[in-house]
């Protein structure tokens, strides 16, 4: 493929990403990225004191700067690359945000809202948008992060980097560019700047540490930091995605097809489809919706149980997840990509929720007793995100559930009730944002195209 050509399929992405108006997008994409907005500001909210965060902010307070964009909940005035990444590592901190684009009714592995998102209300407060335009921006940034991961061979894993910190940093550039106001060449420019900062190591997560959700600020910090280098001039590469050297040359296996870059470009806005019920890795969902399923319809107690056989698929047997639960670099990160801790903190617990992945929760005796009573087998059945959970009980009784599409997959969704009661969750456990605010924001979101000025969104979002 020749530079030209190659150059015509960034140059339709920049089109898109820079001349899409609201009324262009179609109204089902709309609604979804209002959904995906306000679960993910719950979310941000419920990780805003999390493990690290507190440090995190410590260190951004004691850098200063220009007081330009602002953290959520706690208000502070810092640089908007800072702003963003702090809001969006805050929104990764309990795994719960919106995960898995979703293309033509197929997914693909990615993390894409919890940048996504909070870039884009973190610039849309600094920049004073409506509501229309942060809809807009948003939905163009989600796409061209969707897009970027759909058209590479390998998902941009390839030797153990983390695509989370490398399709987020085009979907971070693309918003960035837009809603501070960049033309075609330096918007160009500014992917061409960004390839110099990919990274992310899916090592974080296997050793469980709590850099696991840095990729997701980075992203959006070095997205910001790009834009504001090629407005005042800087030039990148002529082609961050499909030059020799480009993104798809170094950081994964090749391109797939570049077609898939533009197929339907201004059509079709790509995004993520799976809203996620437990605050937990994606891959512990099944069983735990097995776990939970069983609680519910029986009323089981822990003390009551003498047996839990744990079926995974041998993928995820061997990753981090099903590997006996210990505690290693962080408390929060061990027990949430841990099958064994989720399934045993519902059988013990009842149910899952934020309070349940503190330390105190974690390092409670009743729940490491608990799983001594817990062994893991092979799924022969489902697909690698299935699981089968049996539950054999001290007076005989056995209780087996098998799920192959965990809740809030777009095949089997959760309900507009389930998604507001999430939203309720996280307030609640938070603490911070009062209930009448939290109400306000709701209703704010809802009507999001009417509103405004977003600074109105975020004056709510300050504890």
């Amino acid at each position: 493929m020749g530079n030209d050509e190659q150059g015509t399929h960034l140059d339709k992405m920049i089109d898109n990403i820079l001349d899409t108006k609201y009324e262009n997008i179609p109204p089902a994409a709309v609604n979804h990225a209002k959904d995906r907005l306000l679960d993910t500001i719950g979310c941000t909210i419920c990780g805003a004191n999390d493990t690290g965060n507190p440090e995190l902010l410590d260190i951004v307070r004691d850098w200063g700067g220009k007081p330009e964009a602002r953290i959520l909940v706690h208000g502070d005035k810092v640089p908007a690359p800072m702003a963003a990444m702090v809001n969006c590592i805050m929104a990764r901190s309990f795994d719960f945000e919106p995960v898995s684009p979703v293309v033509d009714g197929q997914q693909i592995p990615g993390h894409i809202s919890g940048t996504t998102t909070m870039t884009a209300l973190t610039l849309g407060d600094m920049q004073n948008v409506n509501g229309k335009e942060l809809l807009v921006s948003l939905l163009v940034g989600d796409n061209t992060a969707t897009r970027v991961l759909l058209a590479g061979k390998g998902s941009g894993t390839r030797r153990g980097y983390d695509h989370v910190g490398q399709a987020n940093s085009f979907g971070a550039t693309a918003i960035a560019g837009r809603l501070m106001g960049l033309n075609h060449s330096q918007m160009k420019h500014a992917f061409g700047l960004i390839l110099d900062h990919l990274g992310g190591a899916q090592r974080m997560i296997s050793d469980t540490a709590i850099g696991f959700k840095l990729s997701q600020g980075n992203s959006a910090r070095d997205g910001v930091f790009c834009v504001y280098l090629a407005r005042a001039g800087w030039s990148g590469v002529d082609d961050a995605l499909l030059s020799q050297g480009g993104y798809y040359d170094m950081f994964t296996d090749g391109i797939k097809d570049p077609e898939l870059l533009t197929k339907d470009l201004g059509k079709k806005y790509y995004s993520d489809g799976t809203f996620k019920p437990y605050p937990c890795c994606r891959m512990n969902h099944s069983a735990v919706n097995c776990a939970v399923d069983i609680v519910n319809e029986h009323e089981i107690k822990g003390d009551d149980i003498e047996e839990v056989i744990l079926y995974m698929s041998p993928g995820a047997l061997h990753d981090v997840i099903g590997q006996p639960f210990r505690i290693k670099n962080s408390p929060h990160a061990s027990a949430g990509f841990s099958v064994r801790y989720n399934v045993a903190n519902v059988l013990v617990r009842g149910s899952s929720r934020p309070e349940h992945f503190t330390e105190e929760a974690i390092i409670d005796t009743a729940i490491s007793d608990f799983l001594k009573k817990v062994t893991m087998a092979d799924l022969t059945e489902g697909n690698m995100e299935s699981g089968r959970v049996k539950v054999i009980m001290k007076d005989g009784r056995e209780f087996d559930r098998f799920t192959e599409i965990a809740k809030g997959d777009p095949r089997n969704p959760i309900s507009r009730e389930e998604l507001l009661a999430k939203y309720w969750m996280n307030i609640e456990f938070s603490h911070t944002i009062s209930k009448k605010n939290a109400e306000k924001v709701l209703k704010m979101v809802e009507d999001l195209e009417n509103l405004d000025s977003v600074k109105k969104l975020v004056d709510l979002l300050i504890a």
